[in-house]
């Protein structure tokens, strides 16, 4: 991994610089050899800021921790990247099953992740290890955020009471909320 260090407001130390590359350095066994991994120390009104910004193949890993002290931060970091990572990965392999473009950028994770014994006992299977069914009860929006909260979810299916379409609720950043309805299909008369 080729680290580049940048400090705003804040001088890089030495001992902050092999902190991070040890931490960070943990998780070069899942990307490819000579990666470049672009690290930026902020300080702002007493808050300690580590953004770290890795570039893959047609992809940007990034990842923006604020905590107490700078330590702390990079630890997030390092957490942050490696559930971006594993997310990333899912999805490569989603997608290379259906557009041969993504099958190199899959073979690159399945040559750092595998074993030629693993590669063998992989099967292309989706696995659902859980599943729930509920009655969707017409109601409207407002009441479908009141369902989400109750339930601590971050999102909420339920059936919109005038259109009586599969709408979704979700949270959003920021504590706003989103509406998800289906789209009218387009007539070609």
């Amino acid at each position: 991994m080729n680290f580049q260090f940048t400090g705003k407001n804040l001088a890089v130390s030495e001992r902050l610089k092999e902190h991070t590359e040890k931490k960070i350095g943990r998780l070069a066994r899942l990307f490819p050899e000579n990666i470049d991994v672009y690290v930026t120390f902020s300080v702002v009104k007493q808050e300690n800021k580590v953004e770290v910004s890795i570039p893959l193949n047609r992809r940007l890993l990034r990842a923006e921790v604020v905590a107490d002290d700078m330590y702390g931060a990079i630890d997030g970091v390092v957490d942050v990247l490696e559930r971006q990572r594993t997310k990333y990965k899912q999805r490569v392999k989603d997608r290379s099953r259906r557009d041969s473009s993504f099958k190199d950028e899959f073979r690159m994770f399945d040559i750092l992740d595998k074993g030629p014994e693993e590669e063998a006992a992989d099967d292309d299977r989706i696995v659902i290890e859980r599943m729930k069914q509920f009655p969707l009860k017409p109601m409207d929006p407002e009441e479908a955020v009141m369902e989400m909260e109750m339930l601590g979810h971050s999102f909420y299916v339920f059936r919109h009471s005038q259109s009586f379409e599969v709408n979704v609720v979700y949270k959003r950043r920021g504590n706003s909320y989103g509406l998800i309805c289906p789209n009218d299909p387009i007539d070609e008369d």
